[in-house]
């Protein structure tokens, strides 16, 4: 029986809480949020006496060194300037250590090809650091795992993510909506973005890079643009293969671009009425938080399907045995097709909010099983058929689609 801690009681960490409060395998799950009143709205929501809430602040390494003590893996579900404090605390712990999103100093390791934060640690711990294991970083980097390891070389990894709404509101004001972490959502978007084009990092500007992309039914062709994105920085490290080429696009949400370009991504303060304030701090105070859809979420509601669709898409290329192939990998972001699905999975993990939580509870389960490299890895360096296995057997549904077409039979 497993002990976990969750750092972080948002849009994530609930329901990786109430994921966890019903597997066989965790019998102690430690909650814990600078924000104690949050984590317990979550903890009488799931209702289970596996979960204990505590308070930290991700800030204090040593508060979060005692919270880790004893467990068996830390999942961290706060914001990624945490990240290097939440992992020092886990080796130093003896725990394994999962997160689903990046920032620096790592991604500056990876960019500047140096030796990553406590990798030496982890390994002479005889445990993994996994980083970057969510849906997107996450399923995408185990399906682009999945395509590689059928090519003898990888030439590019192309990213894209759609978007199309299914039936109107009837708002004829939108709000910004954004379903994890707003800070990180409106960071994104803000942000330069990396890409490896001809086997070089290079930096591209925020909303640059357009580029009219045709997806699967029911989308269409939407109009696509680089994003801040995990997956060119840590693919080209792990992958190999002469990989040349990694890009990842997204649509622009014109509320949060205007946000953006109105200064509200910024933390640093300005004068307002002789206040200092952060525009962002702002912004964060009067948005919705998205643990509120978890919370509200119940046996009434679950069964309705959202009201837009997001794909990811993956369009790899390469060879193998001397021909040139090239691979579309396509599936939902919520992990479900049907409101069928998404109430079954309700009743099965009380959420089905599970497109983030549930990759990162598989990614901890190999680390714990020994099916995880020591050291610090992405979610890349996992075996695919093995973690598409767990998710299966925890009662995922695997609705991915995939096409194959030989570029070389044209010739």
């Amino acid at each position: 029986m497993k002990k976990v801690l969750i750092v972080g009681a948002g849009g994530q960490g609930g329901p990786c809480a109430s994921i966890l409060a019903r597997d066989k395998d965790i019998s102690k799950i430690v909650l814990a949020d600078i924000d104690v009143n949050l984590a317990n709205r979550v903890k009488n929501k799931i209702n289970s006496d596996k979960i204990i809430v505590a308070k930290v602040n991700a800030a204090e390494i040593d508060d979060l060194k005692k919270l880790a003590k004893g467990v068996d893996v830390v999942i961290n579900l706060t914001l990624c300037r945490f990240n290097a404090n939440i992992m020092e605390a886990a080796v130093a712990s003896g725990a394994y250590y999962v997160d689903t999103a990046s920032g620096d100093p790592l991604w500056s390791q990876f960019l500047e090809n140096k030796p990553l934060e406590f990798d030496d640690e982890f390994k002479k711990a005889g445990l993994t650091a996994l980083v970057c294991c969510g849906g997107s970083a996450g399923i995408t980097n185990v399906l682009t795992r999945h395509v590689c390891d059928k090519l003898d070389h990888v030439e590019a990894i192309h990213i894209r993510v759609g978007h199309k709404a299914l039936k109107e509101t009837g708002d004829a004001i939108k709000t910004w909506k954004p379903t994890w972490c707003p800070e990180i959502a409106l960071e994104d978007y803000a942000n330069e973005s990396t890409a490896f084009v001809d086997g070089k990092y290079t930096t591209c500007p925020p909303f640059s890079g357009s580029e009219k992309y045709d997806f699967p039914d029911p989308v269409g062709p939407l109009v696509v643009y680089h994003h801040s994105h995990e997956e060119p920085v840590t693919m080209p490290h792990f992958i190999g293969k002469g990989l040349k080429h990694v890009d990842f696009k997204y649509p622009i949400d014109p509320v949060a671009a205007a946000l953006v370009k109105m200064g509200f991504a910024s933390h640093e303060p300005i004068d307002v009425k002789g206040t200092k304030v952060a525009p962002i701090d702002v912004l964060m105070k009067l948005i919705q938080p998205p643990v509120d859809t978890f919370l509200a979420e119940n046996e009434a509601n679950a069964g309705i399907f959202p009201d837009s669709v997001h794909p990811y898409l993956l369009e790899i290329s390469g060879e193998s045995n001397g021909k040139s192939l090239t691979y579309k990998l396509w599936w939902s972001s919520y992990l479900f097709d049907t409101a069928e699905e998404k109430l079954a999975l309700y009743r099965k993990f009380g959420t089905s909010k599970i497109g983030v939580a549930l990759p990162a509870i598989v990614g901890a389960k190999m680390c714990m099983e020994g099916d995880a490299e020591k050291g610090v890895i992405s979610s890349e360096c996992l075996d695919p058929m093995k973690f598409l296995g767990i998710m299966a057997a925890m009662g995922a549904p695997l609705n991915f689609h995939e096409l194959c077409s030989d570029k070389s039979s044209t010739h």
